[in-house]
């Protein structure tokens, strides 16, 4: 499914009138910020994918004033929390662009002038451009927005993660950014299931010591060397965690180490692997679990993620692996350039669930489906 955003997009770019707005700077501590960010000057930027705010605000009006180095869609949901479909996809590609979120037409009759709350979610990853928001607009003002979930997960990973066109149905039409969504992806359907909030820290093309058809000496930057980093395509400045430590981090890499019919060399994989886990562990601290997952490209990926989860030296860090079998069906379960599409994200999620639910003690819902 190619999602068309212009009619949209053409309706929001106009504010709503007859009314003086009440502004607030978007690092107003009254919005929830879910995902890594730098604050300056009362604007909040960011580039990683799934990045999301969370406003709780009073009357019948929501806007944003941001800008784009790219072009960059969002995901929009009102009044609930975040699902596979959302309320609305709004696209930001300029600079200092005022965006209608909400208004009153968006509401049910006998809810305007009450308490609403938004949720807003990068779905395109950082390649598409770096976002800033420099403020929200209301008509009655902001309100304190729901607190990060008691449950967080980290989801470190590349194209998978992202959500790179899960949205296409035709496996060999190419990508689109329209296509991507990470709010289709094994992160967020993991998440919901367990009621958690989620991070991504992740990259189309990214590998452990080999990027996807990586032949440039000279470009080698690994998602070992991204981790520690604030935005994804700059080197600084140094993310810094903060109040939002995850419960778990997964690491879901290697499928582009092993691209274009090449395979790494184990000592190097190894020791970028064992960086990243270390990496992890410096943030968060010695017991903070971490679940390994080798992709489904070579039986020999999952030889190599099981021996550096032995070797590492640190307690809680699992392995796990997905082999052909967990999605087979090539007309189905693709999405654009051969990806997964969202059936073959479901899978994957109910193969992850009872490690999740092992590793961290969430208990698992026979009865609740994944969406």
């Amino acid at each position: 499914m190619r999602i068309s955003v212009t009619a949209l997009i053409l309706s929001i770019l106009v504010p709503m009138p007859g009314f003086a707005a009440q502004i607030t700077p978007a690092s107003d501590s009254r919005i929830t910020y879910v995902g890594r960010t730098l604050a300056a000057d009362g604007d909040v930027s960011f580039d990683w994918s799934s990045t999301y705010a969370k406003i709780s605000f009073q009357g019948d009006y929501l806007a944003v004033r941001a800008s784009d180095t790219g072009k960059d869609y969002f995901n929009v949901w009102i009044d609930r929390d975040m699902s596979a479909e959302a309320d609305k996809v709004l696209c930001i590609n300029s600079s200092d662009t005022l965006l209608t979120i909400v208004g009153s037409a968006d509401f049910k009759k006998g809810k305007k002038q009450a308490t609403h709350s938004v949720i807003i979610q990068k779905r395109t990853e950082a390649d598409q451009g770096r976002t800033t928001f420099h403020e929200f607009q209301t008509d009655k003002g902001l309100l304190q927005a729901a607190p990060v979930k008691e449950r967080l997960i980290e989801f470190v990973g590349d194209s998978y993660t992202c959500g790179y066109g899960i949205e296409n149905s035709i496996s060999r039409n190419r990508y689109t950014p329209e296509t991507q969504n990470t709010s289709k992806t094994y992160c967020a359907l993991l998440a919901r299931y367990f009621d958690a909030d989620f991070i991504t820290v992740s990259h189309s093309g990214m590998g452990i010591c080999r990027n996807y058809d990586d032949r440039d000496k000279n470009a080698r930057w690994y998602m070992p060397d991204r981790y520690g980093c604030t935005f994804d395509n700059a080197r600084q400045p140094k993310w810094e965690p903060g109040q939002q430590k995850p419960d778990i981090t997964m690491i879901y890499l290697g499928q582009n180490d092993f691209s274009t019919e090449r395979q790494p060399m184990r000592d190097p994989f190894k020791r970028n692997y064992k960086r990243l886990i270390k990496a992890i562990k410096d943030y968060y601290g010695e017991d903070h679990p971490i679940l390994c997952v080798s992709t489904k490209v070579d039986k020999l990926l999952f030889d190599f993620v099981r021996e550096c989860v032995e070797e590492c030296g640190y307690s809680n860090v699992y392995y796990d692996g997905m082999f052909q079998a967990v999605h087979l069906d090539n007309d189905q379960e693709l999405g654009a350039d051969w990806h997964p599409n969202w059936k073959a994200h479901i899978k994957l999620a109910y193969a992850l669930i009872p490690y999740f639910s092992t590793i961290t003690g969430w208990e698992i819902q026979p009865s609740k489906p994944i969406e």
